[in-house]
């Protein structure tokens, strides 16, 4: 009887054992982490044509402040605020009426000194022949000789003075200084006008016009090829854009600067686009875009595929064992759903698509679906 109980108690233990290692392994099995149903896509390279974007302001070619070269009053102005206007052309009239006296002076004195000259040129001629015949002293020949020399000089100087009060006559008369468009007059007729000080007006060129940008000195051999191409006779793919409005012709570089900016590491570059229309105006600020064909050599990836934390971006890339790690990527341009990779991934890594938000580093994934990156991103 002692040894049936004493079985039945043992066998009894074994099975509470047994059920307490069944119980313990269940809860080890519960408490593994599961892999996350995610999709994949595996990067590679693809087609990519966009436009890249630089802040831009529209300047005139040749633009030149018009200042009187002497002063007085307005006497006359000929043309209307915003014309067109050719080289030469009248625009104002100061008051000549003091120039034109100073300049019958200075006509007055030449005559004068002219007429100095002539009586030193006789009375030197007349010594000369004296002291041929030894009828006068040397010394009276060497004054007569210097008084011919400064009778010389006089003469030479009332011409420059009159050419001087002359080119103040001229100075009288402002024109334009080249075919353009001139801006709103700054004065009215009978203004007081200052030499060098008053801004009468601008005048500016309008067609062809430019447009100046700023580019990074990393992109420099870039705009040399592009401008090279230009020279070429291609199309230099160049646009600018004023808000959502693009305007419908096309520009070519008109020159790199000599120098980049050791300040800001840029340098400015300017674009030259056909005005017929007058639709841009200098001062103008809009968008430069330069069109990028990247044929076959663009990193593309979904853009919900892309994580962002603290202004950087991050992908989960799938590893050995399906575990994922996340990785830093910067991206050059977003292109509607998908975004083009300049650094951070390699061609062929496999990153999640789908299911982004329930991963972390080294999680554990089960891949739902893949395929390559261009499919995904459509």
């Amino acid at each position: 009887m002692l040894y049936k109980t004493i079985k039945a108690t043992t066998v009894l233990g074994i099975w509470i054992t047994l059920a307490a290692c069944g119980a313990k392994q269940q809860d080890q099995r519960s408490n593994a982490p599961r892999a996350v149903p995610v999709t994949v896509t595996t990067v590679s390279l693809s087609d990519a044509v966009y436009h890249d974007e630089y802040p831009a302001t529209v300047v005139a070619l040749n633009q030149v402040e018009l200042r009187p070269q002497v002063t007085g009053y307005i006497t006359g102005i000929y043309f209307k605020d915003g014309d067109r206007v050719r080289k030469g052309q009248r625009l104002y009239t100061i008051d000549q009426q003091v120039y034109t006296a100073n300049e019958q002076q200075a006509i007055a004195n030449l005559q004068v000194q002219e007429t100095n000259l002539v009586k030193a040129q006789r009375d030197a001629d007349r010594y000369h022949e004296l002291d041929k015949q030894d009828a006068i002293a040397k010394q009276q020949v060497d004054y007569a000789d210097a008084a011919l020399e400064a009778a010389k000089k006089q003469v030479e100087a009332a011409k420059a003075a009159l050419n001087a009060v002359r080119s103040n006559v001229g100075f009288a008369t402002i024109t334009a200084p080249f075919d353009g468009t001139i801006g709103i007059s700054q004065v009215r007729v009978g203004a007081s006008v200052v030499a060098g000080q008053t801004i009468l007006n601008t005048v500016s060129t309008d067609n062809p016009i430019g447009v100046d940008f700023v580019v990074d000195q990393n992109e420099i051999y870039r705009f040399v090829q592009l401008q090279q191409l230009a020279q070429s006779g291609k199309d230099s793919t160049f646009s600018i854009a004023f808000g959502r409005e693009v305007y419908p012709s096309h520009g070519t570089i008109n020159f790199i600067d000599r120098a980049v900016d050791v300040q800001t590491g840029t340098i400015k570059t300017r674009l030259v686009f056909p005005n017929d229309k007058n639709f841009l105006k200098p001062g103008m600020s809009g968008t430069v875009r330069v069109l990028n064909r990247n044929t076959g050599n663009a990193m593309i990836v979904p853009l919900k595929a892309v994580t962002e934390q603290l202004g950087s971006f991050f992908v989960y890339t799938v590893g050995d064992s399906n575990k994922v790690t996340q990785k830093k990527i910067t991206i050059e341009r977003q292109l509607g759903n998908r975004a083009v990779v300049k650094d951070g991934l390699t061609v062929d890594e496999r990153i999640v698509v789908e299911g982004v938000q329930n991963l972390r580093e080294g999680t554990v994934v089960s891949i739902a679906a893949s395929g390559d990156s261009t499919q995904q991103a459509n």
